[in-house]
């Protein structure tokens, strides 16, 4: 009954229970206490009387009458204190009749000797007060007696009610210990266990109480945390597995894009690509197809390795060409088509076939159709791509088309025209034009043969990364093994963008005038210099120590001044030839880069 009752009722019926025996003994032992307040003055006031009666005796027997008279009416008085009436009517039983027979026996006494005046004391006189003595001796001891019963009653009641206390104590202690401290033990080790994680932790208290209501709410909150919890780690699990398959989605996207960008894919790429794409897009079969600009029939069919399946034998792609998002069913199966398309161009259409039952996740088609996309890209880039090597073909034909005809077109049409003054001369029989014809033929060869050799040497030049000024290094290297000057190259245009064909017109005119300084200024030096010094113009210098510009220079070298003077013009600048005062030659021009026209 006990086990089942609640923890709370115990606690007020057991406080109630000390309450009421602590009240109950306390009252008790009031109330005695209250009866026996004037035991004291009532035994007192017997003794009083023992004493009187002595002093009554006493005074008869010295013949003292008037004092006897008045002893005996204290006496007579003493025995009408309502105090003495009230104690022994409360008192009862042989209390009362021992102070009914002391009283009688003193009126007895006191009327037999008034009778006699208070004449004489005689022997029976004496022996009736000592009687009386007696018979209040008799009664002082019963009242004593009875306080000491009421006495012992208030210390059995305080010694009953403390055991009692006491009882009611050790008995909460024992319902404190069995109903709260040792539940509380379980269930704190359970808490610990629960905050552990472990859920499967639960309580074994099924009591009616208020612990066991805790119990079976904590076992209750226990199971739906662990529900909780699971599903949540399911979730957590779920959701890693997403982001695991999210990052290898953009990871291969990162990868396919990278690659794309560097450089253009070709078909073993692809067959990467769809391999790669086969394992992270989680489908059993996958196949791209790739078509020329014109064709309708794809030239190139691309499976994972191995494959299951055979390659589609259709001999038309307009099919999947012109399908839509979304899927179609052919022979019982799931076919998603993503083309390959950009700016209106089809490249391919990446066909993917599944079952039925198992259509491609939402993931699946972006996957597919961000690949598809990255296909098209690269091949449009790589269709891009052939377009500028095209055009640089047809770029570069044109300037050695122009290179020949500023040249050796020049070069030819100079000696033709020669050619027909030797013809005159020698109809003429002019000795002196014959021979001025053999040596401007001879210097026209040389010019041409030297500028063919040069012609050879710029289509060899590749202006490439290094720029400009490694090709310059290298012709200071080749004009130092045909000669014995010595070049010097002082380049400071390294911050300077120059366009490809500003570099090559440069180089040339450094070229043709470093040529004429080795073959014609008879010097020891040559200084090349190229720099920007108000910030906008570019400025070249080729100055040498010889013997300077001579009076017939156009004459000496007219052709290779006309050839630098038609690059100077297709730069757009101003090129100028001067004798220096010091000696030797200085070549300067100057034109502003495309980078500041624009």
């Amino acid at each position: 009954m006990i086990r089942n009752a609640s923890i709370i009722n115990v606690f007020r019926v057991s406080l109630a229970l000390i309450v009421i025996v602590a009240s109950a003994s306390s009252l008790s032992a009031f109330w005695l206490l209250e009866k026996s307040e004037q035991d004291a003055e009532l035994i007192n006031v017997a003794g009083s009387h023992r004493m009187k009666a002595y002093k009554f005796a006493l005074q008869l027997s010295s013949g003292k009458k008037v004092q006897a008279s008045e002893t005996a009416q204290e006496i007579d008085t003493l025995w009408e204190q309502p105090l003495l009436h009230r104690h022994f009517v409360k008192a009862g039983g042989s209390i009362q009749q021992l102070a009914k027979d002391a009283r009688t026996e003193w009126q007895r006494v006191h009327s037999e000797i008034a009778e006699q005046d208070f004449a004489r004391f005689s022997q029976q006189q004496s022996n009736a007060i000592d009687n009386y003595v007696n018979q209040l001796d008799t009664l002082v001891g019963q009242l004593q007696e009875h306080s000491e019963r009421r006495m012992e009653t208030v210390r059995s009641s305080l010694a009953l009610a403390s055991f009692f206390i006491v009882a009611i104590f050790f008995f909460l202690l024992t319902v404190l210990k069995r109903k709260i401290n040792q539940p509380l033990r379980h269930l704190l080790a359970v808490s610990k266990r629960l905050g552990q994680g472990d859920f499967t932790a639960k309580s074994k208290i099924d009591n009616e109480d208020e612990i066991g209501q805790l119990s079976r709410t904590m076992n209750k909150m226990s199971e739906t945390v662990s529900y909780f919890y699971g599903g949540l780690e399911r979730r957590v699990e779920q959701q890693t597995q997403e982001l695991s398959r999210k990052n290898k989605v953009l990871s291969f996207l990162y990868d396919t894009a990278r690659s794309i960008i560097v450089h253009s894919y070709d078909y073993n790429n692809y067959q990467q690509v769809i391999e790669k794409l086969y394992e992270i897009g989680e489908v059993n079969d996958i196949e791209l197809c790739l078509l020329t600009e014109e064709g309708n029939r794809p030239f190139l069919q691309l499976q994972p390795r191995p494959s299951s399946h055979e390659p589609c034998e259709a001999g038309d792609c307009a099919t999947c060409l012109k399908a839509g998002p979304g899927a179609s069913v052919i022979e019982d199966k799931l076919v998603y088509r993503f083309v390959l398309k950009r700016e209106d161009q089809n490249y391919g259409v990446l066909i993917v076939r599944c079952e039925q039952g198992q259509p491609l996740a939402t993931w699946q088609q972006q996957l597919m159709s961000s690949t598809a996309d990255q296909l098209a890209l690269s091949q449009s880039l790589k269709s891009e791509e052939e377009q500028v090597r095209r055009l640089a073909l047809m770029h570069e034909r044109t300037v050695i088309a122009r290179e020949l005809h500023d040249s050796l077109a020049q070069a030819l049409s100079y000696l033709k025209i020669q050619v027909t003054r030797l013809h005159k001369g020698i109809e003429k029989n002019d000795r002196a034009t014959i021979d001025d014809v053999s040596n401007e033929l001879r210097e026209g060869l040389n010019s041409a043969y030297r500028q063919l050799r040069e012609l050879l040497t710029t289509f060899r030049l590749k202006v490439d990364g290094s720029g400009l000024y490694s090709a310059l290094q290298t012709t200071v290297k080749q004009l130092t093994e045909q000669s014995n000057m010595v070049v010097h190259l002082d380049y400071r245009l390294n911050n300077i963008p120059l366009v490809p064909h500003e570099e090559i017109h440069l180089l040339q005119i450094i070229r043709e005038a470093s040529q004429n300084a080795v073959n014609h200024s008879q010097g020891s030096e040559v200084h090349i210099s190229l720099s920007q010094p108000s910030g906008q113009d570019v400025e070249l210098k080729i100055t040498d120590d010889g013997i300077g510009l001579p009076e017939n220079a156009e004459k000496v070298n007219h052709y290779g001044l006309a050839i630098m003077q038609e690059r100077s013009r297709n730069l757009g600048g101003e090129i100028k030839i001067s004798r220096l005062e010091s000696g030797g030659t200085e070549v300067c021009f100057t034109f502003t880069p495309d980078y500041l026209l624009q």
